[in-house]
């Protein structure tokens, strides 16, 4: 059984919640998802109490039933705001002379967004730690990009610019996870590299993975 709030004193629902179609309780299921982003920025995934994100978006905990089921359905929702910002790094197949500059660029956003959600992706990291299901959530956003990276660094072997040699989709896979961990242990765990630099040996790494020439 997943831990979400049975520990807690919080009362469960009775029945399943139905959404409100309203103005008024569409604006309050957005305010409660602002408010569990805050909240579970703030405390975690593990420590962070349904009670505290409706005193937080000014509503009675009932009305969090309204629209949520469990803490682990407004986590959901939170992580499905999130999942346009996150974009991770993908392998450019421009010419030789702009690779490395896709790469680069691509990286660059990928930290940046990063950086700015550093509280939540911990708290995705600790969700993952202790709930399939979201472990499971966690892989298929991984592979979502393993998938256009590998069919990236295929048209890039056939145009005669990457490693003929290399297993795309291994290929994909090990720099995606590069990336992931590095972002994790320099924003979200607090070991800081200075972040020009970190851009671009993590470029240098894609490019030399890929054995790609670069100035």
């Amino acid at each position: 059984m997943p831990p979400s709030d049975l520990a807690s004193s919080e009362p469960a629902p009775s029945e399943p919640p139905v959404p409100r179609r309203t103005r008024r309780g569409i604006r309050t299921k957005d305010a409660l998802v602002a408010a569990a982003r805050r909240i579970f920025e703030r405390d975690g995934y593990l420590d962070a109490r349904i009670v505290d994100i409706a005193a937080e978006a000014g509503v009675a905990t009932g009305s969090f039933y309204t629209h949520f089921a469990s803490k682990d359905d407004v986590f959901t929702a939170v992580l499905a705001d999130l999942q346009d910002e996150m974009l991770h790094a993908g392998v450019s197949d421009s010419p030789r002379k702009d690779v490395g500059r896709g790469v680069e660029d691509a990286n660059r956003a990928y930290l940046e967004a990063y950086s700015r959600n550093a509280a939540l992706m911990a708290a995705m990291e600790q969700a993952a730690a202790v709930d399939r299901r979201f472990l499971e959530l966690r892989l298929q956003r991984s592979q979502a990009f393993i998938d256009r990276s590998a069919a990236a660094i295929t048209r890039l072997q056939k145009a005669g610019v990457a490693d003929p040699a290399l297993d795309p989709a291994v290929t994909a896979r090990a720099l995606s996870a590069m990336m992931s961990r590095m972002a994790y242990v320099t924003f979200a765990a607090d070991q800081p590299v200075p972040f020009e630099t970190l851009v671009q040996t993590l470029t240098r790494v894609w490019m030399n993975a890929l054995r790609i020439p670069q100035d």
